[in-house]
Order: structure tokens, then sequence, then C-alpha cells
């Protein structure tokens, strides 16, 4: 991008920004004043509390000192990673290993299927690990003392650091002894590039250099994405560069990138060791650089650190500019900030981790989960907020991901005997089932591009969005529809077994008919039926027979339950644990063959009588939905602020949920999906303002740009 085209743009961000604040008078939301009260900042390290800049494709966290200077004081916590939606890495598959080793059969009402369950074969367990996400670099300071030793953590001092979320930038400042040092990190909005700005006497001094380090790929399941110990399994070379630049190809196996580094002023670019470089400013008190990971060779680096800050600033001040906005700070009650906080950061970490052209991991492009890999049942948790906050493209790039993948989606299908496509659970780029003893078994991701459809053509409804995702949407339902199995005897559908559902604590051999995913094929089918009708299609037959046959929801009590095969729900406390699923048929899904009464009944006794530990952080905005629909907006609230180990939101924002697992994603997105519909409501919502919130007189709720959920 051309700096005169970045100048423009910038000036009319700035325009819009003037007309903003005056029609704030007017009585618009100050969106500046909103986000800016909700600044991260530290002043001392924490290690569950690092900034990350990033684009949806490329994220970049970094420690107190602005760079990854010091990751042994974090790798127990969140590690600081350098993450790419194209970074991924497989190990020689020396013994040939195939899907089907892992292959177990399973009765499916009298036929035998085959299952990849087989996860702790030789097979599962390298098919599990491979590909694996990259760490595609370090990039940290070594810092010298004034007696010659390498400044530790301990020596950081007068720490300073601010995560300005209206700019997209990271200002950090320290000391180390009696020199000053300043920082300045963002990320390109359209590629994958960091930028620094160093000020600090410690430069031209020699005594302060950048230092790129590179590792191989980590095939353990934990968050950190390195691995340190190979070094001679990969190789890291110099093939390019002046005295303003250097490029550096990696090869690891069959996976080659490239490190593309370039830096104003007098500076060195040198080796320090077979992956370990060194960027340092020959004289001045001042460098500045970008880092730009390339996926192909002939990759240009986009821009130079003054645009890459300029186009920084002015893609996230539109971001915040457009679309939706919520402004609680008008309420009495004393939780409203913290809601208000972690609504502004789960906004920032979701556009800079969830919104990319594959569906996001659980921990995003920060760290690793399940090898980096993503799990297409929780992709509904991390992006359907986007369309519901006025940012439907940033769905729609990871939408358009399935089309990729439909036809390995249709063979897997024809596989297992039925129609259309079966959508994988963990998976990679490329749409491959990984092997599981549990995640083969869910079935409650497979309506979910028939949702992410239907929200965009709610969005724009247009003809062209009808023909863009028509073959997603039929080759959903074709196979929903073949999936449910037709009980002569019984006259209806059954859903399973084998199934395992949301609720992954039943076996699948002996599972039928959960709530959850009864109300999900309702909502699939009835949904394409009516792309049918739009399109000009007549009703598909086999689809409305099994609509109008299919097993009804499983109530013993007056109270809905888990599963048909799971009737005593609320007399057996090992049923209710991990996710309260069978809330989200009135909800998250617009069940209207659910009971609101029954439904009622049955939150009240979840709320009364679950096991929170066992829960997770989408939970509890699945509980927000379901109270707000059934008319408890005190529930709604009271679900989202809920004092449980997995409902905590760091001061960075993320939704800490284990050791093992420090930042859960869904946890964010779903908060986001939750308070759209609590503000501006859902299809037959009571006509008044805010409906999912209390009116008690203590929330203020102003809000603008927001879609109510289907």
């Amino acid at each position: 991008m051309h700096i005169k085209r970045v100048i423009v743009f910038h000036i009319l961000i700035s325009i819009c920004a003037c007309q903003t604040r005056v029609a704030d008078r007017n009585g618009r939301i100050d969106r500046e004043a909103l986000v800016r009260r909700h600044f991260p900042a530290l002043n001392q390290a924490d290690p569950l509390s690092p900034f990350s800049v990033g684009n949806g494709e490329f994220a970049f966290t970094v420690d107190v000192t602005g760079l990854q200077t010091f990751p042994e004081a974090y790798t127990n916590d969140i590690p600081l990673g350098t993450q790419s939606q194209w970074g991924w890495h497989s190990v020689p598959n020396e013994n040939r290993h195939v899907l089907d080793e892992t292959f177990a059969q399973y009765d499916t009402h009298g036929r035998p299927v085959a299952y990849a369950s087989l996860q702790d074969s030789p097979a599962g367990r390298w098919l599990r690990s491979n590909p694996h996400r990259l760490h595609l670099g370090r990039i940290g300071f070594r810092i010298q003392k004034a007696d010659g030793r390498t400044a530790g953590l301990s020596d950081i001092e007068a720490i300073d650091q601010t995560l300005d979320l209206w700019n997209g930038i990271i200002r950090s400042a320290f000391r180390v002894g009696e020199q000053a040092v300043s920082v300045e990190t963002a990320c390109h909005p359209q590629a994958d590039q960091a930028a620094v700005r160093v000020r600090s006497g410690l430069l031209g001094g020699r005594r302060m250099g950048v230092v790129f380090d590179f590792p191989y790929g980590s095939v353990t399941w934990g968050k950190d994405p390195a691995d340190w110990n190979h070094p001679l399994k990969h190789n890291s070379g110099i093939v390019s560069g002046d005295d303003r630049s250097a490029r550096i190809e990696r090869s690891l196996d069959s996976c080659r990138y490239y490190v593309d580094i370039r830096w104003n002023g007098d500076a060195r670019f040198s080796r320090l060791s077979r992956h370990s470089f060194v960027l340092e400013a020959l004289q001045g008190d001042s460098l500045e650089f970008t880092v730009s990971f390339l996926k192909e060779e002939n990759i240009e680096t986009p821009d130079d650190v003054p645009t890459t800050f300029h186009v920084s600033s002015s893609s996230w001040r539109n971001f915040w500019e457009t679309g939706g906005a919520v402004d609680l700070s008008g309420s009495r009650n004393p939780r409203a900030f913290e809601l208000e906080r972690r609504i502004v950061l789960s906004r920032y970490l979701t556009a800079i981790q969830c919104a990319g052209s594959t569906p996001p991991q659980e921990t995003g492009l920060t760290c690793n989960s399940w090898f980096g890999k993503f799990h297409l049942e929780m992709h509904w948790w991390h992006a359907v907020h986007f369309v519901l906050w006025g940012k439907p493209g940033l769905l729609e790039k990871s939408l358009s991901w399935y089309e990729t993948i439909l036809p390995a989606a249709r063979s897997e299908a024809a596989r297992q005997g039925y129609d259309g496509a079966r959508w994988p659970k963990m998976t990679d780029p490329d749409g491959r089932e990984s092997p599981s003893r549990i995640g083969v078994f869910l079935i409650w991701q497979q309506p979910h591009p028939i949702y992410y459809a239907e929200l965009l053509y709610r969005e724009r409804n247009e003809r062209a969005v009808l023909e863009k995702y028509r073959e997603i949407v039929f080759a959903t339902a074709e196979f929903l529809a073949s999936y449910a199995h037709f009980d002569p005897e019984e006259n209806r559908y059954v859903l399973g077994p084998p199934l395992i559902p949301a609720q992954e604590t039943h076996a699948p051999e002996s599972t039928m008919n959960p709530a959850f995913e009864l109300s999900y094929w309702r909502f699939g089918l009835k949904t394409a039926q009516r792309w049918r009708e739009r399109l000009g299609l007549p009703r598909h037959e086999t689809w409305d027979h099994v609509l109008a046959h299919l097993a009804a929801l499983p109530v013993n009590r007056g109270l809905y339950q888990n599963a048909e095969t799971a009737p005593d729900t609320f007399e057996d406390a090992a049923q209710r644990r991990d996710h309260p699923a069978l809330l989200g048929s009135f909800g998250m899904l617009p069940n209207d063959t659910a009971d609101p009464e029954i439904m009622r009944r049955t939150l009240d006794r979840v709320m009364r009588s679950w096991d929170w530990d066992s829960t997770w952080g989408w939970d509890y905005p699945l509980i927000a939905m379901t109270a707000a629909r059934v008319g408890r907006p005190d529930i709604a609230v009271d679900a989202l602020l809920m004092d449980t180990p997995k409902n905590r939101h760091l001061n960075n924002g993320h939704n800490y949920q284990t050791d093992a697992l420090p930042i859960y994603l869904p946890g964010n997105g779903g908060l986001l999906a939750a308070v759209a519909m609590m503000a501006a409501g859902w299809d037959g919502a009571p006509r008044i303002h805010a409906p999912g919130f209390p009116k008690d007189g203590d929330w203020a709720v102003r809000f603008e740009g927001l879609q109510p959920l289907p």
C-alpha cells in the first residue's frame, strides 16, 4: 500500500471519527470513550496477561518488554507465541499411517459403521498430532546490564505497559538500571507482519539487540507450540539481504516458509547460531523494524514501519467506530463495569484470534491446544457473534472454508453410508478428521453451516447469499435427514446410537435422542427447507418426513432431560456435569417445539443443582441465552458473571479454564453472542428495550448496530 493512499485513508477515518463525536452529543455512544476505559495495563510481569496484536490471520504475543524476551517465565501460563492460519507442520510419516488403521466398528441400527475411535493406537497418535500448528519464530531483546551480565526478568523495573485497543498498539516502557526503554508493537491489518519501534540509550551502547530464534514443530498436546530440543531436524538460513533487510528461509521437513526483516537506521544483522540471529543498532538511540512471515518466497513485505502503524491505527478505529457497540456506563449495578470490560476485550480478542480464513483453534493464534487443530463444534461460539455485532464479513471468511472441504465431507458421509456431507470435528485446513475416543461421535457441529448461512442471509436478504451457500446448506441437510434413523415400530426418527452429545459424558454405544441435538436437527432441516422455497424450489419430501416424525424432546417429571437414554438427569448427580447442553434447545436455538414453561423449570433446576466446577466457558453464555428467552433476565446476567473457576476473565480479557487451557476463546465469543441477544433481542422477543437485561432500574443498556438472534 502506498503511503499517500494510507494518509488519505487515515484522514477519512479521522473525519468519520470527528463526525461520530459530533453525533455523540445527539445521543450516540461515545465509542472511543467506551473502548479507552478498558485498556488493559500492567505495572509488573504477569505470565497470565501477555498482550497480543493480530489481524485474524496472524497474531504476535509479547511480554512486558513489548517483545518475547523472557519466554521461560510464561511457558507454564500463557506462552509467547507467533502463529498464523497457514503455519502448519508434520513430522515424517515413516510408518505411512492412514485413518483406516484407527477404525472400529459400531452397531448402527443393525449395520456396522466404522468410526476413527482408536485414538491411542500408533496411527491414532500420529494422525492426532500431525499436522500441528507452528510457532513461526520468537523475537525478543537481548539486554546487557552495566556490569556486562545478561539482564533477567527481575532486572526489568518501572514497568508501564498498556494495550491501546483503539489503535491496536502495545505500548511498553521499562528501565534496566538507569536506562529507560520504550517500545511500541503493532500488527499490519492485512499481512502476517509485526512492526516495532524501540527507543533507548541501550541501543547505541550496543547493550541491547533484537534476537530472532526459530524452533522445530511440537507434537505434544501442550500449550507451547515450539520444540527447542531438536535443532538438527530443521534449517534456518539467510537467503538474501542488504544493509536494511534480511530474509531467512525456514525448512522443517516438507514445510517451508520465509521471514523477512527490514529496519531503519544504521544496524547490523548477523547469525548467532544455527537458528538464532540478532539485529543490533550501530549508533543512535532508536531502532525500527518490521518482521513479516511469508508462506511463499515471492511474497513481498507489504509496508514499512510508519505505514504499518498508520494502517493499524486506521483499521482499528474503523473496527470500533462501525458495527455494534454496547455501553453500560449508566448502570447502577456494580457488576456493569466488569461486564462491559469483558465485552470490549472479547471483541478485540476475537477479532485478532478468530476472524481468519479457517475456523480458529480454541486458543486462537496465541498458543496451542489439541496440537493447534480447530474444533468445528466450537466454531459457532467463536464466530457467530461477528454477524450479530455488524461484522458479517469476519464470519464469512471462515464459512467459505467449508466449500473447500465439501468433497472430503461428502466422501466421509458416503463411507459411513449416509447422504450429503458429514463435517469433521477436530480438523486442520485440509478438513481431515482426527482420531478420537469422543470427537468422532459428536454430531452437533453438523447443522452449524446452515446456521451461519442463515445469519448471513438475514443480515443481507440477498439472493446472492442463497446462491453462494446453497450447496453447503443442502449437503448439510441431506446428511441430517440421512443420519436420522426411522423406527417403523414407533413411527419416528431417532438420533443415535452411536453418538456422543455436546455434553460429552455419555457413552456412544448407548446414547440416543439428546435434547440439544434433536432441536438442532429440527432447526437445520426447517431452515434448509426455507432456503429451497426462497430459491423457488419445491420442499424436499424426505426432509419434511423427518421433521414430521422426529423424536420429541425427552421429558421426565416435568423437566427436559439430557437425552432420552438419560431420563434421570436431575436424580443422578453424575449426569449434571460438563455442559448443560439441554438448555440450548430453547436459548441458543429458537426451537418452536420446546415448551417455555418446561424449559423455565429446567433452567431453575440446572441453576440449583449443576456441578459448576465441571462446566466450561461457553456454558455461561448458553445459560444466559436460555434465561433471556424464557423471561429470566436476572439469571442471564448472573450466568454471564457467575463466580466459577472457568468463568474467569483475565486482565488481558482471556477466558481462563485450567492451567493446561489458560485461553478459551469460545467463552469470549459466546459472551458476545449472548450480550447481543440480550440487548437486541431474538425472534419473538418482547417488544421492549434490551429484553434480556433486568428491568430493576440497575441496568442502563445503550446499544447500536446489533442484530437479533434467530
